[in-house]
């Protein structure tokens, strides 16, 4: 196992403490810091040492594919490590989203290619699956919620405008694609006022908490209506949401590990100052309520959890070790990346022992045999979902 430095990116809705803290840095950081990636995304990939230099993991993995990827994957995904994993930390609310499937990607980027550059969706052929898993508590938008429900929230405001959107609502999971597209078109010049109003309707709960606490910072947005169609869900540590291509979702603040698909496409649907391109949002949309959006985690084995999905680009496990269960031993498949969440472990996988402290990293090749945890503390490991 090599130790593994990655980037951390400075998006202005990231926290000044929970990075810092997790790695055991001064606390407040000079700035906002969003996400620790840690894989070989060409938009910011990690490093590892090289004769005492820093040496990017994507000319890495470009110079000895098949070392560290192994030829299973590279025959499934190409010579590119085919996940990505991150520490997020949100102070607010990111983009209301939603991500392709790998048949959308591949076609709706060869089509870009023939579009200005402002006007593309698809920066890469590849879909975008995304598990996150809470480190501490954590609020999130994932998935339609019974329309029943949004309907009756958005009559509780009692702004005239809202009934042809509360009238297609209350027709059911058939209503949802009008509803959304209603509020999404809504015109420019009266996104304010309809904002503005629900905002200063005497209406009282959770939704009306919500509806203020975004229109704070985005008070001509409709996707600030659009979110209450959604499940508002509160992560425990350890919980997951798993969001598959279609799913409409935004993180609003927590810190967690979440890892996805090695791609950045990404179709926004509001709160956010950035392009959205509603035809195409609709059309990879899935509208269909999720009944379920939190998951528990899975006991593999003594000291190992794990979130199973129903992909192979990557998967997540949970190791944690100490007095109860002094070492675990994980067998996977492909590269793997490991992830010191707390305390500090040593991890090996017969390649060489290294030992991580809290926020450090580690990655290791196909080669390598089944990975082994020691020591006191709490780590995360990212694979491909091969088997």
């Amino acid at each position: 196992m090599e130790l593994l430095h990655g980037p951390i990116r400075d998006y202005a809705w990231g926290s000044r403490s929970a990075i810092a803290a997790l790695q055991g840095r001064p606390v407040p950081s000079d700035g906002p810091e969003a996400e620790l990636w840690l894989g070989a995304h060409p938009g910011a990939p990690a490093s590892i040492e090289r004769a005492g230099a820093r040496v990017s993991l994507t000319d890495v993995l470009a110079a000895e594919p098949e070392v560290w990827l192994g030829d299973r994957a590279v025959n499934r995904f190409g010579p590119r490590l085919p996940f990505l994993l991150k520490v997020l930390a949100a102070d607010a609310a990111l983009s209301l989203q939603a991500h392709p499937d790998a048949k959308q990607a591949r076609a709706g980027h060869a089509a870009d290619l023939a579009r200005p550059a402002g006007e593309r969706n698809y920066v890469d052929p590849y879909p975008k699956p995304e598990l996150l898993v809470a480190l501490s508590d954590f609020e999130a938008l994932c998935g339609f919620r019974d329309p029943a429900a949004s309907a009756a929230a958005l009559a509780a405001f009692g702004v005239p405008a809202l009934q042809p959107v509360v009238a297609a609502l209350r027709s059911g999971t058939a209503g949802l694609r009008t509803a959304v597209r209603t509020l999404l078109t809504w015109p420019q010049q009266e996104r304010a006022g309809l904002v503005a109003a629900v905002v200063a309707a005497p209406a009282d709960g959770p939704d009306a908490a919500l509806a203020r606490e975004l229109a704070a910072s985005y008070p001509a947005d409709p996707g600030v209506l659009v979110a209450l169609l959604l499940n508002h869900v509160r992560l425990e540590p350890g919980e997951a949401i798993w969001m598959p291509a279609g799913n409409l979702h935004a993180y609003l603040r927590g810190t967690g590990v979440e890892i996805m698909a090695a791609s950045d496409n990404v179709l926004r649907g509001g709160l956010t100052p950035k392009r959205v391109d509603v035809d195409e949002l609709l059309r990879v949309l899935r509208f269909e309520v999720l009944d379920e959006p939190v998951s528990a985690a899975h006991r593999v084995s003594p000291g190992v959890d794990c979130w199973p999905v129903p992909v192979d680009d990557f998967a997540l496990h949970r190791v944690t070790v100490g007095t109860e269960v002094p070492a675990a031993e994980l067998t996977v498949a492909g590269p793997r990346v490991v992830l010191c969440a707390s305390g500090s472990v040593t991890v090996d996988d017969g390649s060489g022992a290294l030992t991580l402290a809290s926020g450090q990293a580690a990655i290791g090749g196909a080669s390598g045999g089944p990975v082994r945890i020691s020591g006191s503390g709490e780590a995360y490991v990212a694979s491909s979902g091969l088997h």
